[in-house]
């Protein structure tokens, strides 16, 4: 498609490089004869010849602008495959609303000038050298006047060049920034408007706005300067040639036209490589931006050449005095981590410091802590969407490092400590566990969750709409939504984070009781409630990114102080305290 739409432009310039020439046949060779059939004649010609390079120029913008969209399409299709490929520490380091826009403006900055390339670059530099050769054909003399003329606009057009790239770099960086603020608010608008702050987010939306205005105002002001630059060169050069054919044979009138029309689309030329390398100067910040994206690595695979594979430091310092840290010597099959340390980018402190314990194949772990203690943290090591800077993690006897990570999560259903839910149906939310699962499978897990009674409540039940992040849905349900989903998938490892903190006491109580029902199903289940742990088979507790404690509930009643602390505040007397005075207010 590329290729017809640059064949259709060089019949295009091929007819606009011929009419000046037709016009200087009509002069010389009919007005200055008198002869009205050769005016004719060649008046003739010239329509013809324009009406072929008018059906070039439709068809040509007609395939240019098709190319460019696929383009446009091709590119957008495959930076977006490879972001789905990053790692989450890639994606923090890219930051998901620059992504948003290299995905959307700079593609759209590449795909404006694939056409601009189709439909004027390719012509402009053919109809320069056309024009140009025509030019000193029929008037030699002109000679040197063109070389200074093509001299003198390449010096400005590269230093246009030169100094627009850095500031549209600039351009599109603030740009970014903009899309930042913009998320941001619209993430958290419900906060916002409750602590009264739109003025605030308004004033910092208005700064970035600004300081995307002034980058754009100070890479137009380049163009500003040197366009009229270059036009100024080629019109001088104009009036140059004039002069120099003051003495021109009258009867070769038609011959100083056709060569001052040249010079005007030496003129249009210029201009338009001016313009079409200001729109490249701008692709070029564009792609560079777009490359990072392809530069990083992506999660690894199955090659097990992860960085932490079959490498990890064994921090021992201050195991002795903690027999809990110790990672077990039973069956390999299940969990284990083997001093795990991790810490987060730019962050000063490890979230996690020398983690080590076992979760067996078909146990529950519970993890407890205050908030910031790591809970999460775990979570997101697992499944490979961080990786440890020292330690192992192991799943069924191999480290997950060395599993691919598709057919790792393949294994794994994760309920996140906020729910995710999609525009859709209940039901292709639930299909998401398994797109093949049927309604069979869907209403046992909706049964499990305990989301039954309210989905069969909903308008349409399984058909009903969920808005955007499931907007239209209670807290609650949205858990019980997402823990239903996680259930379809009949995961080998339920990974629950915080995931039933919206629930009611009842409710709560019968959905972690079908949760210790199940078989072959390994459950990590993270909770700040002691209320929600103490059944599960051992119980983790963290303290600043330490594991301080694991056991049972009794077992940690008796040796662990941090989470006597815990429950003190929620069930002992210090919580009975707390009750007792809510109560009484």
């Amino acid at each position: 498609m590329a290729l017809t739409a640059v064949a259709f432009l060089s019949i295009e310039t091929v007819c606009d490089l011929l009419q000046p020439t037709l016009m200087s046949m009509v002069v010389d060779d009919g007005v200055a004869n008198r002869d009205v059939n050769r005016v004719l004649t060649w008046g003739a010609v010239m329509l013809a010849v324009a009406g072929v390079g008018a059906i070039g120029a439709v068809m040509r913008n007609i395939f240019a602008s098709r190319a460019a969209q696929l383009v446009g399409r091709d590119i957008r299709s495959d930076t977006y495959r490879k972001v789905m490929s990053l790692s989450c520490e890639e994606v923090d380091h890219l930051q998901p609303a620059a992504i948003i826009t290299r995905i959307t403006n700079d593609v759209v900055q590449i795909q404006n000038f694939a056409q601009g390339l189709m439909r004027i670059m390719l012509k402009a530099p053919i109809t320069c050298i056309g024009a140009i050769v025509l030019i000193v054909v029929q008037i030699p003399e002109q000679l040197p006047i063109v070389i200074i003329l093509l001299a003198v606009s390449a010096v400005l057009i590269w230093r246009n060049m030169a100094a627009s790239y850095p500031r549209f770099l600039a351009v599109q960086r603030a740009l970014d920034r903009l899309g930042t603020v913009s998320r941001e608010f619209l993430r958290s608008v419900r906060v916002v408007k409750a602590f009264g702050m739109q003025h605030e987010e308004s004033r910092k939306f208005a700064d970035a706005a600004r300081s995307f205005a002034s980058s754009n105002v100070d890479a137009q002001r380049v163009n500003a300067i040197y366009g009229p630059m270059i036009n100024l060169v080629v019109n001088l050069g104009i009036i140059a040639l004039l002069w120099l054919s003051r003495a021109t044979d009258p009867g070769r009138i038609g011959t100083l036209m056709a060569s001052m029309n040249y010079m005007t689309q030496v003129l249009f030329a210029l201009g338009r490589v001016s313009m079409i390398l200001n729109s490249a100067v701008r692709a070029g910040a564009s792609s560079r931006r777009i490359q990072e994206i392809f530069d990083q690595k992506g999660e690894v695979g199955a090659r097990g050449d992860s960085p932490a594979a079959g490498s990890f430091v064994e921090s021992v310092a201050g195991s002795a005095s903690q027999p809990a840290s110790q990672p077990s010597s039973q069956s390999s099959d299940g969990l284990r981590f083997d001093h795990v340390t991790f810490t987060y980018a730019d962050s000063p402190r490890p979230a996690l410091k020398d983690v080590s314990f076992d979760l067996p194949a078909g146990g529950t772990l519970g993890v407890i802590g205050p908030t910031g203690s790591g809970k999460s943290t775990l979570v997101t090591l697992i499944p490979r969407f961080y990786r440890p800077q020292s330690g192992r993690i192991l799943w069924n006897g191999r480290g997950v490092e060395t599993i691919d990570a598709e057919a790792l999560r393949a294994q794994i259903a994760l309920v996140a400590q906020k729910p995710v839910l999609f525009t859709g149906t209940v039901r292709s939310n639930l299909a998401w566990g398994d797109p093949d699962a049927g309604q069979q499978r869907l209403a046992e897990a909706a049964r499990e969750a305990c989301a039954s009674e309210f989905i069969d409540g909903l308008p349409g039940g399984y058909d009903a709409r969920v808005g955007q992040g499931g907007v239209n849905l209670s807290g609650g349900q949205k858990q019980r939504l997402s823990l239903a989903r996680a259930l379809v998938r009949r995961p080998k490892l339920l990974i629950l984070d915080d995931c039933t903190s919206a629930l009611d006491a009842i409710t709560e109580r019968d959905v972690l009781a079908n949760l210790h029902a199940m078989e072959d199903v390994t459950v990590l289940l993270i909770s700040q409630r002691i209320a929600t742990v103490r059944r599960c088979d051992r119980i983790a507790v963290m303290d600043d990114g330490r594991l301080v404690g694991l056991g049972t509930h009794s077992e940690l009643m008796a040796g662990c102080e941090r989470y006597r602390a815990i429950y003190d505040s929620q069930i002992g007397p210090l919580g009975q305290a707390a009750r007792s005075e809510g109560g009484a207010r």
